[in-house]
């Protein structure tokens, strides 16, 4: 039986009743659908709803189902429209008469507000601590590779030497923010809609308060209204998993371009690499590549709750059924991006010789300009004489670091011989030794501080 058949004897159309079932991914919200009932046949309970027996026969009638359900035990009925139905009627299967008072002042509306609510406090902690695993990679390599010098880019054009760590730690920044975003989140997260029925609130004395604490929620909702409709959090998920896909993504394509032939910075394991069906030489980066590729997905599912939720009247519509297949799936995929990047990261091996021979003599033009700087020319001079040498240097066929002394001059007479010293890697990184820098004084501070940015919760 529906649990609204006294209204509609009838029965659905099978087909409508199949596009109105929701068990088909809401089942996973069993656990939480057991907890939530307990907390609320307590609170019932203490309202006068339910004797102290019956409470004891509904506690452990659910704590059987809780384990029906984790052992996959529990048997699902044709006519189970969702999780709430079927555990409502396991629970009066097992019961009796009390199992049927349970449903007393409590909406499917509020239920499955709080159950969702309660699976994503969850899967948000879990989120958060493979996050942290991944930072935690990221920092064991900016330590690992210390003093590894490559060409930083921009426009993917040579730009200026960078420590490796320095880059390996831009990531790790992008993850904390996301990390700090997502706890951020629990804030909004953790408040309670149960209590307040399908959308007016209940008209039995439920200390919502208590039921709360039960739960672990912060406080309930203030207005049941908003209570039953609110789905901010889903579209803050949607969000958040968007930007943390970006972050993958656009860290994975980096790597992929430096593990090509071309580039060679890097080779990626075995065990994080496919060959392929035809060509035997071919090592291929996949794990990046669908990383890369489920960033699409991911930000699709956002664009597509939004589009949904954004022309819903007030209070509860069906069609907010629709707002947990997109984050179950992103979650699943997310939980399953995550260690993998992690074992692909602290596997992949590093070739500082390949980085060392990329860096072009042009790449310290910059270094070049402030010199002249440093002797007193105005930046905006010093820029065009540096840019003059680049065309010399061009124009005779020869690298910028082999332009005679003389051409220098005859462009600038600030320049002297010591002007070739700047032609070295670890002095231009070194340069760069303010806040925030990639000198590697600065890069060390900068690695102490992310160890206890990653350490806090």
């Amino acid at each position: 039986m529906k649990l609204w058949t006294g209204r509609l004897p009838g029965g659905m159309d099978a087909s409508a009743a199949r596009l109105n079932s929701s068990l088909g991914f809401d089942r996973r919200l069993g656990r939480w659908d057991v907890e939530g009932s307990k907390a609320r046949a307590k609170a019932i309970q203490q309202a006068g709803v339910l004797s102290p027996e019956e409470l004891n026969d509904v506690l452990r009638g659910l704590d059987q189902i809780g384990g029906e359900l984790e052992s996959g035990q529990f048997a699902f009925h044709e006519s189970d429209e969702d999780i709430h139905t079927a555990v409502e009627r396991r629970l009066t299967e097992l019961v009796g008469e009390p199992g049927q008072k349970l449903h007393t002042g409590r909406s499917r509306n509020d239920q499955v507000a709080t159950d969702f609510r309660l699976w994503m406090m969850d899967a948000s902690q879990r989120l958060s601590r493979e996050l942290k695993d991944l930072q935690e990679t990221l920092l064991n390599r900016a330590q690992t590779d210390f003093g590894v010098i490559l060409p930083g880019y921009t426009h993917l054009q040579q730009a200026q030497p960078i420590l490796l760590s320095h880059w390996w730690l831009s990531y790790f920044w992008a993850l904390q923010r996301d990390r700090e975003r997502l706890q951020d989140s629990l804030r909004r997260l953790k408040v309670l809609p149960l209590g307040s029925g399908a959308l007016a609130g209940t008209s039995f004395p439920i200390d919502r308060g208590s039921l709360s604490q039960e739960l672990g929620f912060d406080h309930p909702f203030p207005n049941s209204l908003d209570a039953v409709s609110d789905r901010d959090f889903v579209a803050e998920f949607h969000f958040w998993a968007s930007l943390v896909s970006v972050h993958l993504s656009r860290l994975a394509e980096t790597l992929i371009i430096h593990s090509t032939t071309e580039f060679g910075f890097i080779t990626l394991d075995d065990s994080y690499s496919t060959g392929s069906s035809l060509m035997p030489q071919k090592k291929n980066p996949d794990p990046l590549e669908l990383i890369r590729g489920k960033s699409g997905g991911i930000i699709g599912r956002m664009t597509g709750w939004f589009v949904t939720w954004k022309g819903l009247p007030s209070t509860y519509d069906k069609d907010l059924q629709e707002d947990k297949p997109g984050v179950f799936e992103t979650c699943d995929q997310l939980e399953a991006i995550l260690p993998v990047f992690s074992g692909l990261l602290a596997t992949l091996e590093i070739h500082e010789d390949q980085m060392k021979a990329a860096l072009a003599p042009g790449i310290y033009a910059t270094d070049l300009a402030d010199y002249l700087v440093k002797k007193g020319v105005p930046f905006r001079q010093a820029h065009s004489a540096v840019a003059q040498a680049v065309r010399k240097a061009e124009s005779l066929g020869i690298s910028l670091s082999m332009l005679p002394l003389n051409e220098w001059q005859s462009i600038a007479p600030a320049f002297s011989e010591d002007l070739f010293d700047l032609f070295d890697p670890r002095n231009a990184v070194d340069q760069r030794a303010a806040i925030g820098g990639t000198a590697r004084d600065a890069v060390q501070i900068q690695l102490t501080d992310a160890w206890k940015s990653w350490a806090m919760e």
